[in-house]
């Protein structure tokens, strides 16, 4: 699937819907003018074939493009061996559905430091993802696999980081989470100039591919020392969106951007409206 613009969508069924379903979801992110939906598996994959199906068919007709959430009880660098097994199931299963119901592109948090070097946890989930990748390409499974930027210190999840990643695998490219970038760097990623360096770096690691397949997060979002705190309304906090906004028109992004504020239709409005008039 070739997205020849930028997208704007909700995390999640949006809040207006009458009778929430995924399907009244997609059919109400079109009446409110936006172009995309992230299916939110956070707490468990739930949706059988026969629904995904059924979602697949009214997202085509809809023209809304769908993105999913993998489950937050991922930690590729647990401890626990099980746990691990655990995790990449959750990916795979993510991978499985959302490729059924037609959607283009995944999400997933990919672990935590915990008391490890920052390599060793790099090289634990980079030999995770390679299984990952090798499975969905042996099922003939073709969607996009995106480590997302983290918003807190104690999670895996650098721009260096999941860009380094994506250099290694056909199929892989990074979830940008401006919010959560936002807050990991206590206050950075909020000036033009800051935000541009993000697609610069992106430009140059994976080339004007990945700039043309953006799968991306924003928010308000109220941060510590320790980084990410909790996610708020756009102007509730101090992120600089139309900066945002200005970036993302300037370098021709295009792909997906996901609203995680908790008015998740309201902000995705919002951007996209300041985006339109810029």
């Amino acid at each position: 699937m070739n997205i020849n613009s930028l997208l704007f969508g909700t995390a999640g069924v949006p809040i207006s819907t009458p009778k929430p379903s995924s399907i009244n979801g997609i059919k109400q992110v079109r009446i409110l003018g936006l172009d995309a939906m992230e299916m939110e598996f956070v707490r468990g994959i739930k949706m059988s074939r026969e629904t995904a199906l059924e979602v697949k068919e009214v997202s085509v007709k809809e023209n809304v493009v769908l993105t999913a959430h993998a489950p937050y009880y991922i930690n590729l660098n647990s401890p626990d061996k099980d746990k691990v097994k655990a995790s990449i199931r959750r990916i795979l299963d993510t991978a499985r559905i959302t490729h059924t119901a037609g959607g283009w592109s995944i999400v997933f948090h990919a672990a935590y430091y915990g008391e490890d070097e920052l390599k060793i946890v790099y090289d634990r989930v980079n030999n995770a993802l390679k299984e990952i990748v090798k499975t969905l390409r042996d099922e003939g499974i073709k969607i996009w696999i995106r480590p997302e930027t983290s918003g807190g210190l104690a999670e895996f999840g650098s721009l260096e980081e999941v860009l380094a990643l994506s250099q290694n695998f056909e199929g892989v490219l990074p979830c940008v989470d401006f919010a959560h970038l936002h807050a990991r760097s206590i206050g950075g990623y909020n000036k033009y100039g800051e935000i541009a360096s993000i697609f610069e770096q992106i430009e140059e690691k994976l080339g004007r591919e990945a700039l043309n397949n953006m799968h991306m997060h924003f928010s308000g979002i109220i941060y510590g020392e320790r980084g990410e705190v909790k996610h708020v309304n756009l102007e509730e906090a101090d992120y600089n969106y139309y900066d945002l906004a200005r970036a993302l028109k300037d370098f021709n992004i295009k792909g997906v951007i996901i609203s995680e504020s908790p008015n998740i239709e309201g902000d995705a409005i919002l951007l996209k409206s300041k985006y339109v008039s810029i």
